[in-house]
């Protein structure tokens, strides 16, 4: 386990084995080379031929947890976008599960720059057991990638029915102080779902202290990194705002530290 780094993303903690990397460099190698012979194919059925069975579990947990609010009216808030997997997976679950709610927007919050700030009970015991920091502008995507993602978001809002009224929103900067913000602004939101992915300490905490007014019975509360001994911070703000011992937690096999549960 270690921090991997790249030109375009910073740093990101792996639990990668020596195998599954070289796996992944296998698989990335295929697909650039299977690009040019599917040609416009690339876009369709086919591209799944070389899908990781890491990525379709993540893919059928945001299914899953979308299913659990059907019912439920208000914002899906997601905390840390970083390429925006998510949000844009969430965007297409709406277009098959309500097509025509044009109620339900989709919000994303990101630094696109990182880790803005730590905090000591960020600490975690590295590979020799020492304590450590995560690194300060972990997760970082590259320079104005926000403005990419917008067309990315919109090409998929086009693809569904009522496109003509914008159903997502991407909010840029430190969440402890935007979404603070974005309330404001937005009196009348509800939140049907927040899914927390920001892994430390701070925002996470500020973020469900203002958050807790916007909760109805049933709103889903969604951490990636619950109980994650490399990212104590999430689990600590849990613990601090709301507790651990009131709610009925739920997680998923396939996928590691995930965890959520219903806002009683």
């Amino acid at each position: 386990m270690g921090w991997e780094s790249d030109s375009n993303s910073g740093f990101e903690l792996t639990a990668r084995s020596n195998l599954e990397a070289e796996i992944d460099e296998k698989l990335r190698q295929e697909w650039l080379e299977l690009i040019p012979i599917l040609g416009p194919r690339a876009w369709q059925w086919d591209q799944l031929v070389l899908l990781k069975r890491q990525v379709l579990s993540r893919i059928l947990h945001f299914n899953n947890i979308y299913q659990e609010i059907l019912e439920k009216p208000g914002e899906i808030f997601e905390f840390g976008v970083q390429w925006g997997a998510g949000i844009s997976t969430l965007l297409n679950l709406r277009s098959i599960y309500e097509p025509f709610n044009h109620s339900r927007k989709i919000v994303g919050f990101d630094t696109f720059n990182g880790f803005p700030s730590l905090q000591k009970k960020d600490e975690f015991r590295n590979s020799v057991g020492e304590r450590e920091l995560p690194k300060l502008g972990s997760y970082s995507v590259e320079t104005n990638y926000q403005e990419k993602l917008e067309r990315f978001l919109s090409l998929h809002e086009q693809n569904a029915p009522i496109s003509h009224k914008k159903k997502f929103e991407l909010v840029k900067g430190d969440a402890s102080s935007t979404f603070p913000k974005w309330l404001s602004e937005n009196p009348s939101s509800i939140c049907a779902m927040a899914i927390f992915d920001m892994d430390i300490y701070k925002p996470t905490k500020d973020v469900l202290e203002n958050l807790i007014p916007r909760l109805t019975r049933g709103s889903l509360l969604v951490f990636d990194e619950l109980g994650s001994p490399n990212f104590p911070g999430e689990t600590i703000a849990l613990m601090e705002v709301l507790g651990l011992n009131k709610f009925e937690l739920h997680s998923n096999p396939n996928q590691p530290y995930v965890s959520w549960f219903k806002f009683e």
